[in-house]
């Protein structure tokens, strides 16, 4: 079983920058793929950026250039770092991990809520 729990949202205004981290139990981290994904009020859930184990990473347009996707395989922990945010980025954060093999992330964490004030 795999067990997530994010940490790092909160208030931030408008330009400003966040770090989100996203810790992990068990002793499969380095097998797992890692993505943070966000939910806004009425919208469907976006992915935002995902990391593979070998470190290649892939990101939403929305956040290309502004957001960075990392893993710290000794820590179990994977982090987001978010410069120039921007109201629209306002969601729900959330952790999700799956297994090389597996096809869907069916590993989540509880989320944290990220607001960018305008």
């Amino acid at each position: 079983q795999v067990q997530l729990v994010e940490s790092g949202g909160g208030l931030v205004q408008d330009g400003g920058s966040l770090t989100l981290s996203c810790a992990t139990s068990g002793s499969i981290f380095s097998s797992l793929v890692m993505a943070w994904c966000r939910q806004a009020p009425g919208k469907q859930r976006e992915l935002v950026a995902f990391i593979t184990l070998t470190g290649y990473t892939n990101y939403a347009d929305s956040v290309k250039g502004r957001f960075t996707i990392s893993r710290d395989n000794a820590k179990n922990t994977v982090y987001l770092q978010m410069n120039s945010l921007k109201p629209e980025d306002t969601a729900v954060y959330s952790c999700a991990a799956r297994r090389s093999t597996s096809p869907n992330f069916n590993y989540w964490g509880q989320g944290t809520q990220v607001t960018v004030s305008s």
